[in-house]
Order: C-alpha cells, then structure tokens, then sequence
C-alpha cells in the first residue's frame, strides 16, 4: 500500500469534507437528515476545533475520509478519539484502505496519549460489524440515544 497516504485537512477542504458527510449519509439511507453546511464545517472543524477529519489518498485521489472528535472517559480519566464517520468509496473496498485509515487513527491515539479510540455502527450494517469484529474490536452492549430538534426542545420545555 506504498500509494496510500493520509492528509489531515484544512480549511479549504470544506467542500470536499461535505461531500464525504454526504456519500456516508446516502450509504446509510440518511441523506434527507444532512443539514450540514460548508459553513457549518469551517466554524466547528477548523474555527472552533471539534472535530478533526483525515483524508484517504491512493495515487493521489481521494478515496476515502474519517471525521474524529474527542471525548472524555472518567473510567480511565483520559480522552477518547470518538470517530464519528469513516467513509472508503465503494469501488475501492475491499482492499484493506478502510483497515488502513483505521490503523492510521489508531497510530494518532497512540501517539497522542489518548485513552482509546471508539465508533458506533448501524445495527443492520452486517458488513462493516463483520469487519470491525475479525480486526479484534470489542462490541460493547450499549445503546445509543438522542434529542434533536422538536424531541428536545419538548423535553426542555415540558
């Protein structure tokens, strides 16, 4: 894999950043709920840094992304790289890059001091759990859950 690189991006890759938030939604049959904005993406990735994203390269096109942000475990009292999206173009898995990308996130948590590193996954997404669990990563049993728009303001309210 001598033509994989990796590139953390910069602020002029906004556009590219969306694009990648979306070609994941649209796997995942949740284009309709991306309201994300480029501006939105400069002021919390890059203005504001809560967010990091790397980029995948092979031969010098981008094929693939991962967007991370850290949280805080009071278990082990240290940060956790969160990864929120991991995205490998369809044409192009398969062929170890999405092991690759997780091995380069996995060096960054490594060499940052970082507690652990961790990501949900779709229940009906049998590929990518196939996947995580033959790499050696531990499914934990918890449930996700959230509050948005509407839901949130009620519960605020009520």
């Amino acid at each position: 894999m001598k033509d994989l690189t990796f590139k953390i991006a910069e602020r002029t890759d906004s556009p590219l950043i969306l694009e990648y938030i979306k070609k994941l939604a649209d796997y995942e049959h949740r284009l309709d709920e991306v309201i994300a904005t480029e501006n939105d993406i400069e002021k919390w990735v890059f203005d504001e840094k809560q967010a990091e994203v790397i980029f995948t390269y092979l031969n010098d096109e981008v094929i693939g992304f991962a967007l991370y942000f850290l949280s805080f475990s009071t278990y082990i009292g240290n940060v956790n790289m969160h990864l929120e999206d991991l995205f490998i173009e369809p044409e192009h898995r398969g062929n170890g890059y999405g092991k690759a990308l997780l091995k380069e996130l996995g060096n960054i948590v490594i060499e940052r001091g970082y507690g652990r590193m961790e990501w949900t996954c779709l229940s009906w997404n049998k590929p990518s759990i196939d996947f995580y669990l033959k790499i050696g990563a531990e499914m934990k049993e918890w449930e996700l859950f959230h509050f948005k728009g509407d839901s949130l303001e009620k519960f605020v309210n009520e």
